[in-house]
């Protein structure tokens, strides 16, 4: 396949016989590889009155020496996270993973493919990006432009639908969505926007630079997840029950953490984190079997959460008592 697309991309119509003759193989599979090419996307040419194949202008890039190993991380991760969505915007990727494919030799890809297809990945939740792919095609072209853009935006901050224009610094996919991180007029600083969110798009004329010394980490500094709040970091000590200790031990859950298993097989997780709210929800999700040990800040705001849903949970029991 790889002497095959080396000689259709060189600039001279070739026929089939030349073909076979050229990559030493049967009319057949020369026939079987130009399917494959076709499936694949490529855009093949054919002179009816010569009977000759090529391929117009230098579609492919020279053909790489792929090891199994590469070919096949690529291809698995080509399909699983294009196909059926399980990335948003990343259908282009399968079309990619054709293309691949279909330049290696054929015993490789034959053995690729049957590894491949008994590998399975399965991402975390992610949003409901509906309808958005204009708007990320349009942040996309931006961000390659340098072009600001002007969004409405359903902010979750105030509470209400806001107009600004922003300067797209990086667009990120983090667990379960797209945001575009940049410099918003509105609000004079960098901001994150979730692509869910933005209801409206327009590409402006004005031009921008991306500073030199940004950087997502940077700008992120210890957040749990997306949100650094103000003021300076805390350390976070959380006790968890034996029960979901190992559970927790397993994974790695932010950057700065560190964990003790302790003699009765509890858990002390450690953390640095740029504000409490989003580490806070994740403390609850584990219900009775985590408890905040300092700092005293995110124990209250536990304790308010704990008792508020102990309140819930009474009213509803005593109404149907």
């Amino acid at each position: 396949m790889l002497n095959l697309i080396g000689l259709l991309q060189a600039g001279r119509e070739h026929s089939v016989d030349a073909i076979a003759r050229a990559c030493k193989v049967h009319r057949r599979t020369v026939f079987r590889d130009l399917d494959t090419l076709r499936e694949a996307g490529v855009p093949l040419e054919f002179d009816v009155a010569k009977q000759r194949y090529a391929i117009p202008g230098i579609y492919y890039l020279p053909p790489t020496n792929f090891t199994p190993e590469e070919a096949l991380t690529l291809i698995v991760l080509c399909h699983e996270m294009g196909d059926r969505s399980r990335l948003p915007f990343f259908e282009p990727v399968v079309s990619a993973c054709l293309k691949l494919e279909s330049a290696l030799p054929g015993n490789l890809r034959e053995q690729v493919r049957r590894v491949a297809g008994s590998m399975e990945i399965q991402p975390a939740p992610r949003s409901r990006l509906e309808g958005k792919a204009p708007v990320y095609r349009q942040l996309l072209e931006a961000v390659g432009r340098r072009q600001c853009v002007r969004i409405r935006y359903g902010s979750l901050t105030e509470w209400e639908t806001i107009c600004t224009r922003v300067e797209i610094y990086r667009l990120l996919f983090s667990r379960r969505s797209w945001y575009a991180i940049g410099r918003s007029s509105l609000h004079r600083s960098v901001r994150t926007f979730n692509v869910g969110r933005i209801e409206e798009c327009e590409i402006l004329a004005d031009g921008y630079q991306i500073p030199a010394n940004f950087s997502v980490d940077r700008y992120l500094r210890n957040a749990w997840h997306m949100i650094p709040e103000p003021g300076p970091d805390q350390e976070v000590l959380v006790r968890f029950q034996p029960m979901v200790a190992q559970n927790v031990a397993e994974i790695l859950w932010h950057k700065t953490q560190r964990t003790s298993i302790l003699p009765d097989g509890s858990l002390e997780f450690a953390a640095t984190v740029s504000g409490l709210k989003e580490i806070s929800w994740w403390i609850l999700g584990y219900g009775d079997q985590a408890e905040v040990i300092r700092p005293e800040p995110l124990r209250q705001i536990i304790g308010r959460h704990a008792a508020k849903l102990h309140e819930r949970y009474n009213e509803r029991m005593k109404d149907e008592g």
